[in-house]
């Protein structure tokens, strides 16, 4: 009988110190976000003006080991406008070109 092996859980300071250091070397050491692990689970928090940082926050924090990630960082309602802003000018530039063929 084969068992199927696992990689062995990291353990929460692990996961917290990686997300950290990951952290701080890239666009999201600005934010200051906080971390708190539990059980492999991640908890994000904080607020961010680019929406994108979100998910990145996500990323990491699934590369440095948690099982789960609850992700409660805040969108500013200037990057949520910036984002509906370029989503318009984008799908007017799609109804442009199809126009134009």
């Amino acid at each position: 009988m084969l068992l199927a092996q696992t990689a062995p859980r990291v353990s929460d300071a692990a996961i917290e110190k990686a997300f950290q250091a990951k952290a701080a070397e890239s666009s999201i050491a600005d934010e200051h976000f906080t971390i708190h692990v539990r059980g492999g689970v991640a908890t994000i928090e904080g607020k961010t003006d680019v929406i994108q940082r979100k998910g990145v926050a996500t990323r990491f924090a699934k590369k440095a080991g948690a099982m789960a990630v609850v992700n409660n960082v805040v969108i500013s309602a200037a990057a949520r406008e910036k984002a509906m802003a370029n989503l318009a000018k984008g799908r007017q530039a799609k109804l442009r070109k199809a126009s134009v063929q």
